[in-house]
């Protein structure tokens, strides 16, 4: 069976999301809920689902990147896991960590890549005039959210909508997106999941 660690920065929602969803199936296992962010509210609930759960405080290295990533591998790499997915983990990591698990790293992202890299995605999509938002997961690369992306799931942006109403809006094609995506790319699948 494989295992999958997960890693998170908040809420962990679509942690949830992939560790239901892997617990209900029997090809893999979530075997470790890591937060950079001491009592990030998605440890709680990693717990109460049965997850193992690490927290590397980014702040504890001092703005020492390399010694941060270095902890980060060591935790991971005592996991075992098979892949690793981010899920909302909010630190930029660099090619080091990111070569370590190289072909093995998922990322989900909210906005249609390759548009919208990095932040304030809905904001940027609405201000952009577009006609739809949404939400990609995509193969993680030393370039910033620009590896081949696996899967899109699409909303239309209504008039009216803000960045907090659209973003209530994708949410959960993210809980539905990540889930088949990782599925798919545990298959050996790399095709593109469209929503």
């Amino acid at each position: 069976m494989k295992r999958i660690a997960i890693l998170i920065s908040g809420s962990g929602s679509n942690m949830v999301a992939l560790a239901r969803h892997l617990l209900a199936g029997d090809v893999a296992r979530p075997v470790l809920a890591l937060s950079n962010v001491p009592g990030a509210g998605g440890l709680a609930k990693a717990e109460a689902l049965g997850i193992e759960t690490a927290v590397v405080d980014h702040r504890d290295f001092a703005k020492d990147r390399a010694a941060f990533e270095t902890r980060l591998i060591e935790v991971i790499d005592a996991a075992q896991p098979d892949v690793i997915c981010l899920a909302g983990f909010m630190r930029i990591l660099t090619p080091t960590f990111i070569n370590h698990y190289a072909g093995r790293m998922l990322n989900i992202h909210p906005s249609l890549l390759p548009n919208y890299k990095g932040l304030h995605t809905h904001a940027r999509a609405i201000e952009a005039g577009d006609a739809e938002a949404g939400c990609s997961v995509h193969e993680v690369t030393a370039e910033l959210d620009g590896g081949r992306v696996l899967g899109q799931a699409r909303v239309p942006i209504l008039p009216g909508d803000d960045e907090a109403r659209l973003a209530a809006r994708v949410l959960p094609m993210e809980h539905r997106l990540y889930p088949m995506v990782l599925d798919r790319f545990l298959a050996g699948e790399r095709g593109l999941l469209n929503l």
